[in-house]
């Protein structure tokens, strides 16, 4: 349906559109969903913009330079997930239904089914205006878009390819363009390196392991970063002459996890490593050449490495946890196992372990934390986490008893969790990790089991977090 406009702010409607291709919006920042103002100052919603726009661009006569003029000044001043399914919806009319035929099972995703052009159409009818801004399309999604949507850049780029290989493979070989030369590739007397945008990839062979290599390394890597544009989710493919890795089980053996076992043997790399950490770690995004079962947040390993020297580099701890996305952050599991056994529960990694619990679906009971829990100063600090819990929960954590209901029961109408009932599960999260089903009906396997010194210690971790503690003056 076309989106109409009063008549009146017509011409000052054409006028906002052309000032976005001409990079002469502004952003108003109270306002949501997005707003930016014309050079005239008047002021519309990105999204009314955008369909107008696309609705009006045909294949035949897409001018590609205005087009990405047009999509990055917007999404500048607001971001790329307001904009990006529009350009796709574009591109699926004026590209695939166009030129290409798709077989496949009508019930699958677009994604997953094939295309060809169809019978009659050569390549070179295909504009090649409109192949480019297919191209910055797949690589915005590869660098903006969340980690899944690499699925939406592989379909964009499968469609080009099929007219024009030799724009995808300029892609894969040099990226963008975008980043300064001395990024796109390094040499140096120590390591030789690539960088590719577009891809996400960066590759680095070092020569050596000494101190001066680690810090070159670890130098280009925050230059990279400190570019705006360079893709969040990304691989990092490192090969040293030295197979060390972090001293944690479990932790993939890739080249990242060894880049950083040995640039933490140099204590003055430390705060170079910290730079990196914080210039990488970004909510839900990932390394991207690390499996599903091991996916981390970029900057993991560098603040594991950090993280096991001590408590000086608990502060990067904490706000790492705080970033892992529940869903697509797994390996803090191996790490806080290894933190844990290394300096025990007491008042200053307990909230540390707690935090990390939280930040993660499903974390893993062992036996071996009731073991090292065992002891009167390990669940004092417990308590003292439990009533300062409002404070260590991660900012993104919410109740989710309710996902495995039974599907053929009558959904109940939706009721938000009140914070106490969060924190609630919170808190018996928690307990399940450290005792197991020994943690169920209040704990009282646990309570029964305990010596006479710590039962009442015991009992009040398996208060309900309503309750007040004894002496606690409340917990909320």
């Amino acid at each position: 349906m076309k989106l109409e406009v009063q008549e009146e702010l017509q011409p000052l409607f054409d006028q906002c559109i052309q000032d976005a291709i001409d990079g002469r919006i502004t952003r108003l920042d109270s306002h949501w969903p997005p707003v930016v103002v014309s050079s005239e100052g008047a002021p519309f919603e990105v999204w009314q913009l955008l369909r107008t726009w696309t609705e009006a661009q045909r294949a035949e006569t897409l001018d590609a330079e205005k087009a990405i003029a047009f999509s990055e000044n917007l999404r500048r001043q607001s971001r790329w997930g307001e904009i990006d399914h529009h350009l796709l919806d574009m591109l699926q009319r004026e590209l695939q239904e166009k030129y290409f035929i798709v077989t496949g099972n009508e019930d699958d995703h677009f994604w997953d089914r094939e295309y060809s052009l169809k019978p009659g159409i050569r390549a070179e009818q295909v504009p090649e205006p409109l192949l480019r801004f297919a191209c910055y399309v797949a690589v915005s999604y590869k660098v903006y878009g969340m980690d899944f949507q690499y699925l939406d850049t592989n379909y964009l780029f499968g469609l080009v390819e099929k007219v024009r290989p030799d724009m995808v493979k300029k892609l894969r070989e040099n990226g963008t363009g975008r980043l300064p030369l001395n990024l796109q590739k390094r040499k140096t007397e120590h390591f030789t390196a690539s960088a590719n945008d577009a891809f996400a990839v960066i590759r680095i062979t070092a020569r050596d392991n000494t101190e001066e290599c680690c810090r070159e390394v670890l130098n280009y890597l925050c230059e990279l970063l400190e570019q705006e544009d360079f893709p969040r989710s990304y691989a990092v493919e490192f090969k040293g002459p030295e197979k060390r890795y972090l001293p944690i089980t479990g932790l993939p053996k890739k080249g990242v996890n060894q880049l950083f076992a040995c640039a933490v043997q140099y204590p003055g790399l430390h705060p170079l490593m910290e730079q990196y950490a914080r210039l990488a770690m970004r909510q839900y995004e990932q390394y991207t050449n690390l499996s599903d079962e091991q996916c981390a947040l970029p900057g993991s390993f560098a603040v594991f490495a950090l993280g096991m020297l001590g408590q000086e580099w608990r502060q990067l701890v904490w706000d790492y946890l705080d970033l892992c996305d529940d869903e697509h952050s797994h390996l803090q599991e191996k790490f806080l196992r290894e933190y844990v056994k290394q300096f025990g529960f007491t008042a200053d990694t307990v909230p540390v372990f707690v935090r990390g619990v939280l930040s993660m679906q499903n974390m893993k009971y062992s036996k071996d934390y009731a073991a090292w829990m065992a002891n009167a100063e390990s669940l004092d600090a417990l308590l003292e986490a439990k009533i300062h819990l409002s404070e260590i929960v991660p900012s993104g954590f919410s109740s989710d008893e309710d996902d495995d209901d039974d599907e053929d029961e009558e959904p109940a109408e939706e009721t938000e969790a009140s914070p106490e009932e969060v924190l609630q599960y919170a808190w018996e999260t928690v307990c399940y990790v450290i005792w197991g089903k020994a943690s169920a009906k209040g704990g009282q396997k646990v309570v029964e089991a305990a010596s006479e010194e710590l039962k009442e210690l015991y009992r009040q971790i398996f208060i309900p977090i309503t309750e007040n503690l004894e002496g606690s003056g409340g917990l909320l």
